[in-house]
């Protein structure tokens, strides 16, 4: 069991450490919608990645089938991820009050929103299927105690790294300025586009070569 566990743990700091859109995105949430807002989107990411293993290990033949589809899955993540960079590069503004402080408010729909972006950044991203496609064969030769020991510590690690990030997140946004956030937004977006351009750009023409 000693050894499932360092596997479990092991597997969610290679999730927790890998950089990808998630990661910046999970900041700018936070500083943009405070720590409910961050840890709705996180939500959204935890629940694509629960659905993602299961499917993996329950229908593993099922999920290998996805990969065939894994261009599509790259168009809808590109058109995602530019989408949501061009809403931060260009649209995004941060409301301020009369003393110039930043003010959020919200409302129930915007968490399910927060949510949901989570979810289908998450779900769409080709890498995160190979990931949890690579690792459940890689695991395939483990009993079913073991296996759900590893995939739920990994999980559950990942979780608590997003966490921290949401948490660091709004300690820095209470120090910044709404023009430093907005820098910020407008930053995350150019890196959205660019990972959502370089997502589809490489599925295309260097994966089928």
């Amino acid at each position: 069991m000693l050894y499932a566990i360092i596997k479990g743990i092991t597997l969610g700091l290679l999730l927790a450490i890998s950089v990808g859109p998630i990661v910046f995105t999970v900041i700018k949430q936070s500083l943009n919608n405070g720590t409910k807002g961050g840890l709705s989107f996180i939500a959204g990411i935890s629940f694509s990645d629960i659905l993602m293993v299961i499917i993996a290990n329950v229908f593993t033949e099922l999920f290998r089938s996805l990969i065939n589809f894994k261009k599509e899955f790259a168009i809808g993540g590109c058109i995602l991820l530019v989408t949501v960079g061009a809403y931060y590069l260009f649209f995004k503004k941060v409301k301020v009050n009369p003393q110039g402080q930043q003010v959020i408010q919200l409302q129930a729909g915007h968490y399910a929103q927060f949510f949901a972006t989570g979810f289908l950044m998450n779900i769409l991203n080709p890498g995160i299927i190979i990931f949890w496609l690579t690792t459940a064969t890689a695991f395939l030769s483990h009993n079913l105690e073991q296996r759900i020991t590893i995939f739920s510590i990994a999980l559950i690690f990942n979780l608590g790294v997003d966490i921290l990030k949401v948490i660091l997140a709004d300690k820095i946004r209470k120090k910044l300025t709404p023009q430093n956030i907005h820098l910020i937004n407008r930053i995350n977006g150019i890196i959205l586009i660019a990972f959502g351009v370089a997502l589809v750009w490489g599925l295309l023409f260097y994966n089928g070569k």
